[in-house]
């Protein structure tokens, strides 16, 4: 095995691939327009079919169009011959990638595409092809070189087909005002998910979870609350709730080191008053945010009133899979 030869070889590809990837951007052009024009102007969804390593893109362009804010789905052309047409209806839009423009399977499907009356937009390697000229618009995918040494195996031919439907999906995303909420909404299941979608109300302590004491009680008492509520603070309040302090387990131990007695030392005499709070509305990572900021563990979660909530620590959120 030749090192030098590989890394040649290997580097070569890359190579190629880059050169075939920086020529679409002169294929930006009109028709491209032209195709996001009739795909914002669908009334179903987009349908992407291709063969072989083009089906292979077509999937992935599929699942990005749909995470991006256009409803989209792959279809097979060959399974579309045998039943699978009938998931495409006359308000959809066919996406058909073919390098060659001239996939048998493709071919065979077209006449009947254009009887259901749906605009197909073909991207194709070959301008002149059937599947090109039978096409409502025809974006160019055309490239140079395959990397393959025998100009055989697809690879620079999808990977340019594969980056234009990317440029595809994000332009569609721009004109349609997509955000990262919406992108949230459709990976709940995805770490951007919960940082976007889940919020404090979602995952504080509240009711009896709560560890609260009055004003008036002893240290030992709130020591004991905070013990047994196991989230390493206790909020101090009024009787209407209204929050006035906190103590922590670092005030804890800042307080053991003054001596004091635990059964006559009230509470309120050595809670901090500043403590950092949040509304119940916000969004996860908005604590994330502030835990990191002041170097605390946990949060009161407070309403405009100030008044007791809920609360919540470092661990709530790790267990909510927002950090």
């Amino acid at each position: 095995m030749d090192s030098t030869a590989l890394k040649t070889m290997a580097r070569a590809v890359v190579s190629t691939q880059a050169a075939a990837v920086a020529s679409l951007e002169s294929r930006i052009d009109d028709t491209f327009v032209a195709a996001c024009e009739i795909i914002l102007a669908c009334r179903g969804r987009i349908v992407v079919l291709g063969m072989g390593k083009s089906g292979h893109i077509a999937g992935k362009i599929a699942a990005t169009l749909a995470s991006t804010g256009t409803p989209a789905f792959f279809v097979h052309p060959a399974e579309a011959c045998h039943g699978d047409l009938g998931m495409i209806t006359g308000d959809d839009v066919v996406l058909v990638l073919s390098n060659s423009g001239e996939t048998d399977e493709v071919k065979r499907i077209i006449p009947l595409l254009k009887r259901l009356g749906v605009n197909i937009i073909a991207m194709t390697g070959n301008p002149s092809s059937t599947l090109a000229t039978h096409a409502n618009v025809n974006i160019n995918v055309e490239v140079a070189d395959e990397a393959c040494p025998l100009g055989l195996a697809p690879t620079s031919s999808t990977t340019a087909a594969l980056v234009m439907g990317d440029a595809l999906a994000i332009s569609l995303l721009e004109t349609r005002g997509f955000t990262a909420e919406d992108f949230a909404r459709s990976h709940p299941a995805g770490r951007l998910g919960k940082r976007l979608l889940v919020h404090i109300r979602d995952i504080m302590h509240s009711g009896d979870e709560m560890p609260v004491v009055a004003e008036t009680a002893s240290l030992s008492q709130a020591i004991m609350e905070m013990t047994r509520k196991r989230l390493g603070m206790v909020a101090i309040t009024a009787g209407d709730m209204k929050v006035l302090g906190v103590y922590t387990d670092g005030d804890l131990r800042r307080t053991m080191e003054l001596a004091l007695d635990p059964h006559s030392t009230l509470i309120g005499e050595v809670m901090t008053r500043t403590g950092k709070s949040i509304a119940a509305t916000a969004l996860a990572i908005d604590a994330v945010e502030l835990l990191q900021k002041y170097k605390v563990q946990g949060l009161l979660v407070i309403d405009e009133q100030s008044r007791l909530q809920g609360v919540l620590n470092f661990h709530d959120l790790l267990q909510a899979g927002v950090v």
